[in-house]
């Protein structure tokens, strides 16, 4: 899933890319992502990009005029990813033939589209005239990459409820743009157990949290900075010292990295550098040899 670091990429490529254009045409192809029905895909058309955002994980497309906005906001979701053209492919897309969900074609015949491959289909795209009428983006937490992402805000979070650490940092309620990969790698970075309570994390503990977070996403962004859209997701797999590596080596200590799954998900880390040594029950397993 593309998380704050390949978002905000995509985001900054999007904006280089559509600066001064105006959007020529909106081709909806999978149905089942647009959740708005008001303004109407249509409505963009003629209108003037006027710069491309973020919140959390998603893109927002601004389209003018300044007094009256209309947003293209977009969630990847697990398997949804955008692509660029100089140059827009013009024929047809059939709904149902291909991962293709949506097309946006500018004035000068570039574009992107947005893509989503697999059967279960999660992207999703809305046009509103506020990000705040998306209640996914009116919930969302502190970014973490935003001044009010502070040692004192990441303790406030840790004490408001008992719960696992991974849970916090992947909670976009709480902390918007970690999902499972980056929040190996800051756990991983933090000497810290994915398990481990955030209640009993003191002050070190917080403070330790607090820069390898901002440690892990500054270093990822800065690694996607620039690179075209289609070189992102190989730049994100390089990057990690954990997420996706379980039986390989810790690039840190040399142990080995171990993993946790769950139904529809794992988790990666290193028992030297997290959990003392000790690996932790791995809950697939524990079925398995009852």
């Amino acid at each position: 899933m593309p998380e704050l670091p390949e978002v905000e990429a995509l985001s900054r490529f999007l904006g280089e890319r559509t600066a001064g254009r105006a959007v020529a045409g909106v081709e909806v192809v999978a149905i089942s992502a647009l959740k708005t029905f008001s303004p109407a895909p249509e409505d963009l058309v003629g209108r003037p990009v006027l710069d491309v955002g973020r919140h959390g994980k998603w893109i927002d497309l601004r389209t003018g005029p300044e007094a009256a906005p209309v947003h293209l906001v977009t969630h990847l979701s697990r398997a949804g990813w955008l692509r660029w053209y100089d140059e827009l492919p013009t024929t047809p897309a059939r709904p149902g033939r291909s991962a293709l969900a949506l097309r946006v074609r500018l004035d000068d015949g570039s574009g992107f589209a947005l893509t989503e491959a697999g059967t279960r289909k999660r992207l999703a795209v809305h046009l509103v005239t506020d990000p705040g009428e998306v209640a996914a983006i009116a919930s969302l937490g502190v970014d973490p990459l935003g001044p009010e992402f502070t040692v004192e805000r990441l303790t406030e979070l840790a004490a408001a409820r008992n719960q696992q650490v991974k849970g916090l940092l992947r909670d976009q309620s709480q902390i918007a743009g970690i999902g499972n990969a980056y929040s190996d790698e800051i756990l991983h970075t933090a000497r810290t157990s994915p398990f481990a309570l955030t209640r009993s994390l003191d002050r070190t503990d917080l403070e330790r949290l607090h820069t390898a977070t901002l440690e892990v996403l500054r270093q990822a962004v800065e690694a996607s900075a620039g690179r075209p859209a289609t070189e992102l997701k190989d730049a994100k797999r390089r990057g990690m010292h954990v997420h996706g590596r379980a039986g390989e080596a810790c690039p840190v200590c040399g142990d080995t990295v171990r993993e946790v799954a769950f139904a529809d998900r794992s988790l990666q880390y290193c028992p030297t550098c997290q959990t003392g040594g000790k690996p932790l029950a791995d809950r697939r397993m524990s079925r398995l040899l009852r």
